[in-house]
């Protein structure tokens, strides 16, 4: 086990360490946050694949199968161990954290894997046939910036820029210790770059997944599986929407039709599901994406709806407690508190008039800049930053323990 005073060693929303224990408690709030357990438990329970487990939308979506539901099944996060020079990535320690609030009783398991590799795929399934048997829900929650094609070898690297012609918007900068309004033109994407993202963060592995399932027989009757997406405000849309990444959600919304084909004889079920904004490692990435959620956060306050609500509504939509909410292309809604109109025309007017000069009346840039921090486990109120921390924490062992 390793002590270590560890600094966050951050430059704009990239941070070079995570907290141990900030990663925990944010692990923590999250669990409060979630309704306790109103379903089954044990035998009876249903049994859960989360691909994506360790962050954002996945990780409130499998604190939500834990803590409401008691869930038994998987959860499958690519997560980076803790090095001589590195602590352990967030995703690691919010993992270690997630299986201790589920307790020894829990009959839930973690994988460490490429969930894009075929031996992540066997190694899962292998897990699940032997433990479980058939599966009744997928939730697949990946943004990955490449994938390696388990059948070719070809590596596709994504890229977040336009189609069909440049296009220059603001964005928010931290650079320094003033937050600014800043610019930033990007060139449109070529035919290889859109094909190539839409390999990394489209449907394609999503419908490995499944087939990898139904080839095993382990889709249990009445099967539904879901894959996380975004829309978001017209503001965005030329950088995501209407951009290489949108291509890409086109293409998850294209594959869960099929499968919905696919899965109709076993009274199976395939929907993407439209989420609202969130802070996550891959929404930083995205021009505009930082600003435009400052200012949302800015018109909404605490009316911003967290991940663990929204991953509430969601699993009481996937086990028949609600009715699903489906838009016209058959869609799960998630963001009605995102895309009101008013909401919107609020933040379309401070867009309008955001500048360096006017950024912190119109946006919550503080609050923002504590998100970021916060996918490292800093920032997080009640944990002593300038004590040692211990670095080395065990990933939680598929048959139960800690490796």
């Amino acid at each position: 086990m390793t002590l270590r005073e560890i600094k966050p060693g951050n430059r704009g929303f990239l941070y070079v360490n995570s907290h141990p224990e900030g990663c925990a408690a944010v692990v923590d709030e999250l669990w409060q946050r979630t309704p306790a357990r109103t379903g089954p438990a044990g035998a009876a329970a249903p049994v859960a694949l989360i691909i994506g487990s360790s962050a954002g939308y996945g990780l409130a979506a499998t604190v939500a199968a834990l803590r409401t539901y008691g869930m038994r099944g998987l959860g499958i996060a690519f997560e980076a161990p803790e090095t001589e020079r590195r602590t352990a990535s967030g995703g690691w320690y919010r993992t270690a954290r997630t299986a201790a609030l589920a307790g020894p009783d829990s009959d839930f398991a973690f994988l460490n894997a490429d969930a894009f590799s075929a031996a992540a795929k066997d190694e899962a399934l292998e897990h699940l046939a032997t433990r479980y048997g058939r599966v009744d829900h997928l939730v697949y929650s990946v943004a990955a910036p490449r994938r390696t094609d388990p059948v070719t070898g070809e590596v596709h690297n994504s890229v977040i820029k336009p189609l069909g012609s440049a296009y220059r918007t603001k964005t928010l900068q931290f650079d320094g210790h003033t937050p600014s309004v800043g610019s930033l033109e990007l060139q449109p994407a070529d035919d290889a770059e859109r094909d190539a993202t839409v390999q990394v963060m489209g449907g394609a592995d999503w419908k490995l997944w499944i087939d990898a399932l139904a080839e095993r027989n382990l889709i249990h009757d009445g099967f539904h599986t879901v894959a996380l997406s975004y829309v978001g405000s017209d503001l965005t849309a030329p950088v995501y929407r209407a951009g290489t990444i949108g291509a890409a959600k086109q293409h998850l919304e294209d594959t869960a039709r099929r499968l919905q084909q696919d899965l109709a004889p076993l009274g199976g079920r395939a929907h993407t599901v439209v989420a609202g904004a969130a802070v996550t490692q891959a929404s930083t990435a995205i021009p505009s994406i930082a600003l435009y959620t400052s200012l949302l956060r800015a018109v909404l306050g605490d009316d911003f709806q967290s991940t663990a609500r929204q991953a509430a509504a969601l699993w009481q939509q996937l086990t028949g407690a609600a009715p699903l909410q489906l838009d016209r292309e058959q869609r799960i809604r998630l963001d009605g508190w995102e895309m009101d109109d008013k909401v919107q025309a609020a933040v379309h007017e401070r867009w309008a008039a955001a500048t360096t000069d006017t950024l912190a009346e119109l946006a919550d840039t503080d609050w923002f800049r504590t998100q970021v921090g916060r996918l490292y486990g800093w920032h997080v109120p009640g944990v002593d930053y300038e004590a040692p921390s211990q670095t080395t924490v065990p990933w939680p062992n598929l048959d139960g323990g800690d490796l």
